[in-house]
């Protein structure tokens, strides 16, 4: 029988895919008959349907790049519970965490998700974390002093009750039955305290950012007197040291907020990457670096753990290296026993020139090289603190596109790397996939506005009911529909969180991918240079947490602001709204058998409101949940220039 210490941390499975790939194969030889329907009766028709023509062959292109890297499938299962046994030949981990306005990122998530890390069940004396705060506030570093505090008594908390949720709010969100805990009186009395004294670490911070730090700014604040956060010096603060070396107290905590100035450029969070890896460097040295989001690791910290089982799994395979892409990775010294693969990013450092530094950085780690493990442990780690749809959602998904943009246009294409042979064809396949997200809201735009021009126009884009043509689109609808839904309930997600997503990645795609290509175009040709925009973190919870639709509805109302990222998807409803208003009210008849629009553009245009359904509910909200009249009027505005438009069109 194997040794404990012979047992592998994680196992490759390769997952049975026949059937889904059979579903994949099915929708892309019906794209294609869709397709070859158009080109074939293309003379008989109008504007619609030669546009209709673009924008699907755009969806088959996209459908052939999922279907590519999608093939071959596998599974890592990771075996945490394995890592102590490995304890003497476990390296030191460096852990960083990232904040950059202490008013859009509320210090209390900062300090969850530290808090979190401290209680990894890894040795303590091979940890450290360090938190680069960009915005160097003192509110922030003011939060991780009480955090270590605080951390004294939670983390031999977590470790003597084997908490699984180590972010405190969450934690404390659930009811004390549902923890899976004893429910011993022991139990019952240390959960209160540690209730009670995370309520007053809450209590203070808040109190900190409402007041704005009006207290003396003296001893170690004393840094901060006068700050200009734009143009300070580099302050290194050690909040915690683990000077014992004690395996089972508290890993190092070290607050960080590099030097800026006004006429360098910082390079946003790729620059405080860097910055914090050479501090890392200095201070322990650490050959595992892991970089962690602040609303991103809430739900599950253990996730460290997942990646450190690949990382040191593959210690003795010469022939590739693990890593996140690049949530983790190595840097260490070039004679380190595990290879000279996992130095490369050592050399590589976090690059400059995207707003998305960690698809550039990976990329470039690919093409070093590398390749990479998905690590997806349950329950998931990303929580989601902002809320799932709203600014701030918006603004992320802007800046992603408008970063993956940048990269696919550059000299660091995909395309080029492959050309270079430093990408295989794959690896090149999935960039492009995800590197695409901007250029698909033109076909995006045009395919949502489609029916509305039909029924405007008193044209059609559909097959006719009574042709057996109207099989193939009806059948794509049916069946990619329904594919999707099946791999969401495989993985244990709900109805209403496949349709949220479906839905949102319409909105998505029509408004902040728009604006992203925008950016980008704006920035060819000189006109402006792409910003980074901090978006707005929300803490989320709720009493009957147990729940996760519930949860998922809380978080997921949709909320509005006067930013103009709302404008064309306020815009697009109203075109419908108008479009099946001028057909309801008989101003545009229903042709079957002739060349007007028919039933077929009706249930389009209803489809389209569908997904646009939390921008309707904005047309009557109120407060952040109602759409800014500023935005309605100029959306109004857009949309009667539209139905002119198709009125002209229909005339000529």
């Amino acid at each position: 029988m194997a040794s404990p210490v012979s047992l592998p941390l994680y196992e490759r499975i390769r997952r049975k895919n026949t059937i889904p790939r059979a579903v994949e194969l099915l929708i892309l030889f019906l794209l294609i008959s869709l397709l070859v329907y158009r080109l074939l009766n293309r003379e008989n028709h109008g504007v619609s349907w030669h546009m209709a023509f673009f924008c699907e062959l755009h969806f088959t292109s996209v459908w052939i790049l999922t279907v590519t890297i999608k093939w071959n499938q596998v599974d890592f299962i990771t075996h945490p519970e394995r890592l102590l046994q490995w304890a003497p030949e476990l390296p030191p981990v460096d852990m960083f965490v990232t904040t950059a306005d202490a008013a859009l990122e509320p210090p209390i998530i900062t300090v969850n998700t530290v808090l979190s890390l401290l209680a990894l069940d890894y040795p303590a004396d091979k940890l450290a974390c360090y938190v680069s705060d960009d915005g160097a506030s003192p509110i922030t570093f003011y939060a991780l002093i009480e955090a270590s505090k605080f951390a004294k008594l939670w983390v031999p908390f977590c470790k003597k009750y084997k908490v699984q949720i180590r972010a405190p709010f969450r934690y404390f969100s659930k009811k004390i039955q549902s923890l899976g805990h004893d429910t011993s009186i022991e139990f019952q009395q240390e959960w209160i305290k540690m209730k009670d004294a995370y309520e007053q670490l809450s209590q203070k911070v808040e109190d900190a950012a409402t007041r704005s730090w009006s207290c003396d700014l003296t001893g170690d604040f004393a840094v901060f007197s006068n700050i200009d956060r734009r143009n300070h010096q580099t302050i290194i603060k050690v909040i915690w040291e683990n000077q014992e070396g004690d395996s089972n107290g508290l890993p190092h905590l070290i607050y960080i907020s590099r030097e800026k100035r006004p006429k360098h450029p910082h390079h946003f969070k790729a620059g405080a990457m860097n910055v914090l890896a050479r501090v890392s460097g200095v201070m322990t040295n650490a050959p595992f670096m892991l970089n962690v989001d602040c609303d991103m690791f809430a739900n599950n910290p253990q996730i460290a753990l997942h990646a450190m089982c690949l990382l040191l799994g593959v210690q003795n395979e010469s022939d590739c290296a693990f890593v996140q892409c690049p949530q983790q990775f190595y840097d260490g010294p070039k004679d380190d026993p595990f290879g000279n693969q996992l130095v490369v990013l050592y050399e590589v450092g976090w690059l400059y020139g995207s707003a998305t530094e960690d698809i550039l950085t990976g990329l470039t780690i690919h093409g070093k090289g590398w390749r990479s493990a998905l690590c997806n442990p349950k329950p998931d780690a990303f929580l989601g603190c902002a809320p799932l749809s709203g600014p701030a959602s918006m603004i992320q998904q802007k800046r992603w596109a408008t970063g993956l943009l940048e990269i696919l246009i550059s000299p660091r294409s995909p395309l080029i790397a492959t050309l270079t042979g430093k990408l295989q064809f794959r690896q090149c396949m999935a960039y492009m996939w995800l590197q695409g997200w901007a250029l698909r809201s033109i076909p995006e735009l045009c395919y949502a506005v489609l029916p509305a021009f039909s029924i405007l126009t008193n044209s059609h884009f559909f097959p006719k009911v009574q042709e057996l043509a109207i099989l193939i689109p009806v059948s794509i609808f049916i069946i990619y529909n329904l594919y999707t839904l099946s791999e969401y309930l495989q993985i244990g997600l709900s109805i209403h969180a496949w349709w949220n997503n479906q839905r949102m990645l319409r909105v998505n795609a029509m408004s902040a991918w728009l604006f992203g290509m925008s950016s980008v175009i704006l920035k060819l040709l000189g006109l402006s240079e792409t910003v980074f925009e901090v978006t707005q973190k929300e803490q989320t919870s709720s009493d009957d947490d147990d729940d996760d639709d519930n949860v998922n509805a809380n978080a997921g109302r949709y909320t509005f602001d006067e930013s103009p990222i709302f404008i064309p998807g306020t815009t697009i409803l109203l075109v419908h709204l108008m479009a099946l208003a001028t057909g309801i009210l008989g101003f545009r008849r229903v042709h079957n058998d002739g060349n007007g629009c028919g039933i077929g553009e009706f249930i389009g245009s209803l489809c389209v409101v569908l997904c646009f359904w939390p921008f309707l509910k904005g047309l009557f909200g109120k407060g952040k949940y109602g759409i800014p009249l500023s935005t309605v009027y100029k959306s109004g505005a857009l949309a009667l220039l539209f139905v002119q438009f198709c009125k002209w069109t229909s005339m000529g």
